[in-house]
C-alpha cells in the first residue's frame, strides 16, 4: 500500500502524451513522410528514397511501440501514486493523431489536460511546432461542445529523471568496451541536427537548443568521471541531417567525426543519444546501423548508450512535472527540479520563442501579448 499522501493534480483531469508518430507497416511509410514534410515541396520520389531507412526495419518505426510502453508505465506509476486521471496519447504525424485524441477527450468530458511531449529541448521542431499543433487542436470545436484546454508541461532536458538515466547508460556502454579501451574512450553525445537558423532562433534569447544540450552533456560527463575516477574527452555531434544541401545545419555529423577521430588515433567511442527520449528511428538507424557501420569500416570500437525509454526515473519525471504544474496553477509555488546552471525551464514560452521558419502561426502554451 502507498504510504505517501495522494498528490493533488487539480485543476487537471487528464494527461496527454504528445509524440511525433511513425509508420507501422510498409504501406504507411510514404504517407507518413508526406505528413512530416507537408508544405516543403519534396517530391514523392525523394520520400521513397528516405523511406528505405524504414523499409530496412520492415516498414515499421519503433516509436509507436515505445510510446505504448511509456503510456502503460505512466498509467501504472500514476495508479501506484494514487493519481486517478486518464492518460491519453496523440501523435503529430501518424495514428493515433492528436486531433483524434483530443476529440476522444472531449467526448469523455475532459475539461483541462496537461500535455507531455516526447521532446526534451527547445527549438521550432521540438517545441513550438507542438505548440502550434496544440493551438490547432484547441481551435477545433463542433456543435456538441468545445475542446479541452491543453497546457503543455515544461521542457525537461535538465530534469534529473532525464539526465540520470543517461549517466547509468553511459557507464553501462563503457563497460561493453574492451578493458584496454575504456579509460581513453571518447564520449560522443549525439542529438538531431537542425538548420543553423533554427538553432540560432531557439529559446527566448536564441541558441537555446545547443546550450541546453551542452549543459546536459556536461552534467552526464562529469557524473561519469566521478563514477569511474577517470577524465575522458567528450563532445557534441549531430545526426539525421535532412533538407536541401545548400542550407547549413548543425555540425559535425557523427559519421564525419568518427572519420576524424579514427585518423587521430582514437580507438574506442561511446555514443550517447542525449537528444532522444527513446530508441526510435534516429537511434536505431542513424547510430546503431549507419554510425556503427562507419566505425567498423574505420576499425573503431563503438558502443551506444541507451535512451531513458521507460526507466523508472523517467516515468517518475512525468508524474513530477504533472504534479509540479498543477501546484503552480493553484498558485502554490512548487519546487522545480533541474540540474546544471540553466535552471528549470518556464511553463510558458516567451513571445517570439523558437519562431516558425516559414510563416507565423498561432501557438498555444505561451505568454500572452497584452492588447
Amino acid at each position: 500500500m502507498n504510504s505517501h499522501p495522494r498528490p493533488e493534480v487539480a485543476p487537471y483531469d487528464a494527461l496527454l502524451l504528445l509524440s511525433f508518430g511513425g509508420p507501422e507497416k510498409p504501406e504507411d511509410v510514404v504517407p507518413f513522410l508526406e505528413n512530416v514534410t507537408r508544405g516543403r515541396g519534396i517530391p514523392k520520389e525523394r520520400l521513397e528514397v528516405v523511406g528505405e531507412h524504414y523499409f530496412g526495419f520492415g516498414g515499421k518505426s519503433p516509436i509507436n511501440d515505445q510510446n505504448r510502453a511509456l503510456l502503460a508505465a505512466i498509467r501504472e506509476d500514476f495508479a501506484a501514486a494514487g493519481i486517478d486521471v486518464p492518460v491519453y496519447w496523440g501523435n503529430r504525424n501518424w495514428a493515433p493523431y492528436l486531433d483524434d485524441a483530443v476529440e476522444q477527450m472531449r467526448r469523455d468530458g475532459i475539461q483541462r489536460a496537461a500535455v507531455l511531449t516526447t521532446s526534451a529541448y527547445s527549438s521550432y521542431s521540438s517545441c513550438r511546432q507542438y505548440r502550434e499543433n496544440l493551438a490547432d487542436a484547441m481551435g477545433t470545436a463542433d456543435e456538441t461542445g468545445a475542446t479541452p484546454r491543453l497546457d503543455r508541461l515544461r521542457q525537461y532536458f535538465n530534469h534529473p529523471g532525464f539526465v540520470e538515466p543517461f549517466v547509468d547508460a553511459t557507464l553501462a556502454a563503457l563497460d561493453e568496451l574492451p578493458a584496454e579501451l575504456c579509460d581513453d574512450a571518447r564520449l560522443l553525445f549525439v542529438t538531431h541536427s537542425i538548420p543553423i537558423t533554427m538553432a540560432e532562433g531557439s529559446g527566448p534569447e536564441g541558441n537555446a537548443y545547443v546550450e541546453q544540450h551542452l549543459s546536459v552533456m556536461d552534467q552526464v560527463a562529469a557524473a561519469v568521471d566521478r563514477a569511474t575516477g577517470d577524465t575522458r574527452e567528450y563532445e557534441l555531434v549531430y545526426c539525421s541531417r535532412s533538407g536541401a544541401p545548400h542550407i547549413p545545419w548543425l555540425e559535425p555529423d557523427v559519421n564525419d567525426r568518427l572519420e576524424e577521430l579514427a585518423e587521430a588515433g582514437v580507438a574506442g567511442v561511446v555514443m550517447i543519444p542525449i537528444g532522444f527520449v527513446s530508441d526510435h528511428m534516429e537511434v536505431v538507424y542513424d547510430l546503431d546501423t549507419e554510425a556503427q557501420a562507419t566505425a567498423q569500416r574505420l576499425g573503431l570500437t563503438a558502443t551506444r548508450a541507451s535512451t531513458p525509454g521507460v526507466d523508472p526515473r523517467f516515468v517518475e519525471l512525468v508524474r513530477d512535472l504533472f504534479v509540479e504544474r498543477a501546484s503552480a496553477e493553484r498558485g502554490e509555488g512548487p519546487v522545480r527540479r533541474a540540474m546544471g546552471t540553466i535552471g528549470a525551464w518556464p511553463e510558458l514560452c516567451a513571445v517570439g520563442c523558437c519562431p516558425n521558419p516559414r510563416a507565423e502561426r498561432p501557438a498555444a502554451c505561451g505568454v500572452k501579448v497584452e492588447p
